[in-house]
């Protein structure tokens, strides 16, 4: 079977989760997408209530991924306790609440794993290596295909996590960054790849913030707290066919809506 997945970049502001939900059930019914894993960990600003998830999910998503700013909102820890939807990096110490990795039940019955992991090159270094953690991940996950988030800052690290996981996972891309990447592809083994899926929120700003702001902060002004920019929003995201037999991507496509 092939199944279309789409994975959204980073929902920044509740402008960003209004864009989701304007645009989503168009681009999934469009493009015929069987799965969509979202990115919300911005979808607050800094992390993500539990409001703004159910309104993710209201849009089409059936996964949310996390990433640094997971605690963020710290009243989410009972719903990332209660929620196996949602999914918080899998390399954060054990004994924080949540889970990092689960496996979804998909069309026809197929099983979809999806992995959510963080960096460590210029991020929070508290956290497992990414590398090993996602061995031992693969290693009890038992899944038809496999979905990976690396929610990272280096385009290096991201690189090559999708090399070291090629021919493991069937797509691998990367957050963090809200800038989305040009080279969508798929790696030899078969993995869909893209080093930065982009953001979904207000489109003229600095990664989502007022330009004036973060121009404020690299002039050395004094510290301001960052809030959304106004004006038009954007949705990055990237659609992954995928062969369901073969495990295997078979293309990896740019999708960018402005509104």
């Amino acid at each position: 079977m092939l199944l279309n997945i789409l994975a959204v970049g980073d929902v920044v502001s509740q402008s960003g989760v209004t864009c989701l939900r304007r645009h989503l059930p168009t681009l999934k019914r469009l493009n015929q997408v069987h799965f969509t894993v979202v990115n919300g960990e911005n979808a607050a600003g800094v992390g993500l209530t539990e409001d703004n998830a159910l309104d993710i999910f209201t849009a089409g998503a059936d996964v949310i991924t996390l990433g640094n700013h997971t605690w963020g909102k710290i009243k989410i820890t009972q719903f990332l306790e209660d929620n196996r939807y949602i999914l918080r990096p899998a390399n954060f110490p054990q004994r924080l609440p949540g889970r990092g990795w689960a496996v979804y039940e998909g069309p026809m019955g197929l099983r979809i794993g999806v992995v959510n992991l963080i960096g460590r090159v210029e991020m929070d270094p508290n956290v497992d290596n990414p590398f090993t953690v996602a061995d031992s991940v693969l290693a009890k996950m038992d899944a038809d295909i496999v979905l990976a988030d690396f929610h990272a800052e280096a385009t290096s690290e991201k690189l090559a996590m999708g090399w070291y996981l090629d021919g493991r996972v069937s797509a691998l891309w990367g957050t963090h960054t809200h800038v989305p990447t040009a080279d969508n592809r798929v790696l030899p083994k078969g993995a869909g790849y893209v080093t930065d899926l982009g953001m979904t929120g207000p489109r003229n700003s600095v990664i989502g913030i007022q330009p004036q702001i973060s121009i404020n902060k690299f002039l050395g002004g004094l510290p301001r707290r960052y809030e959304p920019a106004p004006g038009p929003c954007q949705l990055n995201a990237v659609l992954f066919t995928v062969d369901s037999d073969k495990r295997t991507c078979l293309r990896a496509e740019r999708i960018d809506i402005t509104d």
